[in-house]
């Protein structure tokens, strides 16, 4: 699915002051790199970060940094910073990930035992619940505390388990069939880590990870 950044629509506010309207994505996207910062620094016993520090970890100008943020209340105090703790806990409720989100992972090779093995995941709410490979000789084994199991039990174990993502950590030959199985399943949320541009329908969300490009975004920043 192609999704377009669109107009952030008039300001509807719950009783504890967030915002309740849908969020750019431009927006969405920078509080997000907010939150991937900050939870990093609160792993690092950070109590306290400037809008300069966020800047610099995450290419994004102190003074949008400060717009972003500023639109949702007043977190930061002049000279002190932002309270490390209580700004990812209201970045979440903006982007309403507070709670616990149920994964199923799809290839137990070396890239999905890295994915199984990361406190990555966990860190921001995201349990994998289920692991899935069509190798025989996986099927049985364990990864990252979790019994492989065979893709054949797909929709079973995605109702049982509550599963509301499914990440692809497969080849890019075997992307779509397993695309279209999550989609028959119910999932409608597909994390892409294989190259194939992913065909589904148009309320499924599809998000690709490419360490190319990646490193291509990174060099941008480099060079200019």
């Amino acid at each position: 699915m192609t999704i377009g950044e669109v107009a952030a629509p008039p300001v509807d506010r719950h009783k504890d002051g967030v915002h309740a309207e849908r969020l750019s994505l431009g927006v969405a996207a920078r509080l997000s790199r907010y939150l991937q910062v900050l939870t990093q620094a609160r792993k690092m016993g950070r109590e306290t970060i400037s809008s300069q520090e966020l800047s610099d970890y995450t290419h994004v100008n102190s003074t949008q940094i400060r717009r972003d943020l500023s639109g949702f209340g007043k977190f930061g105090k002049r000279g002190v910073g932002y309270n490390v703790e209580a700004l990812i806990l209201q970045i979440r409720r903006i982007l309403q990930t507070g709670g616990q989100h149920n994964i199923a992972l799809f290839g137990a090779g070396h890239l999905g035992k890295a994915i199984a093995s990361s406190e990555i995941f966990a860190d921001h709410g995201f349990n994998v619940v289920a692991i899935f490979d069509a190798d025989v000789r996986k099927i049985g084994s364990r990864v990252g505390g979790q019994r492989v199991r065979d893709i054949a039990d797909l929709g079973q174990v995605v109702g049982e388990e509550g599963v509301v993502v499914g990440v692809l950590a497969v080849p890019a030959s075997a992307a779509q069939e397993l695309a279209d199985a999550l989609v028959a399943a119910g999932v409608r949320i597909i994390f892409n880590y294989s190259d194939t541009l992913l065909q589904v329908p148009s309320d499924v969300t599809v998000h690709t990870s490419s360490p190319a490009i990646d490193l291509l975004h990174a060099l941008y920043f480099y060079l200019s």
